[in-house]
């Protein structure tokens, strides 16, 4: 499976954000987007999902126009989304946080309930807290919560919107580690948008950089790996 965006132009009411933005992601591959504050990323992914229409351009998913359908159809087409802002019922379980991810499978309850006890083997700290109210749990294992939802329906195509935002830098690592277990071993499509960019880079098969909802660069990462910190250094001045 792959995705394609080709010459996507997006926005908010009146307010273009994203200008003609072309974009790959190949089967297995871990995508990353960075760029400053503002450079169009999360409209981008949100584009991406429906939660947004495109104006103009064309969204393809394993070669099928997808643009402009509704966030509800791209799951049951093995795509997920999570959110760059916290996105738990905080005052359901972890459990009940979860069948509400398995709500498009909730009539195979066999299988719903399989996907469960994947993300509880996947995330065992999950288990421990399966009867414990969202709200009440660390940034870290909200966000864990968050990835085992988005997960429950097997997606082929996974969205992280500034994933590791306000997490421990070992907790961060934790879950940048899972995203490339997922990538290996269950040839999960990764596209991320992080602040974080050091550690995006790391896990990263290929890198695109946005820049005023434009594309600027991109390449592999070991392209960008010397020449980071000039990125950086220019994103400071926007």
């Amino acid at each position: 499976m792959s995705l394609e965006i080709r010459d996507v132009v997006s926005g908010y009411g009146k307010i273009e954000i994203i200008h003609g933005v072309s974009m790959r992601a190949e089967k297995a591959k871990i995508i990353c987007i960075i760029g400053p504050n503002g450079a169009g990323k999360s409209t981008l992914l949100k584009t991406i999902f429906g939660i947004l229409k495109p104006w103009k351009g064309s969204i393809l998913y394993d070669e099928e126009e997808i643009t402009g359908l509704r966030p509800y159809t791209l799951i049951k087409k093995g795509i997920s989304y999570v959110l760059q802002r916290r996105s738990v019922f905080p005052y359901l379980t972890v459990e009940e946080n979860l069948r509400m991810g398995a709500w498009t499978i909730r009539k195979n309850k066999e299988s719903a309930q399989e996907a469960i006890e994947e993300n509880y083997k996947r995330f065992p700290i999950l288990r421990e807290r399966r009867n414990v109210r969202a709200g009440s749990l660390s940034g870290g294992e909200q966000r864990m919560l968050e990835l085992g939802r988005a997960l429950i329906t097997r997606p082929r195509l996974l969205l992280l919107d500034e994933f590791s935002a306000g997490l421990a830098p070992m907790i961060a690592r934790q879950v940048y580690e899972e995203a490339e277990r997922l990538k290996e071993e269950e040839g999960i499509t990764i596209v991320a948008v992080d602040q974080n960019v050091r550690q995006a880079m790391k896990v990263a098969d290929y890198v695109y950089v946005l820049e005023l909802g434009r594309n600027k660069y991109e390449g592999a990462k070991e392209e960008f790996e010397t020449r980071l910190r000039e990125l950086i250094k220019d994103w400071l001045r926007f």
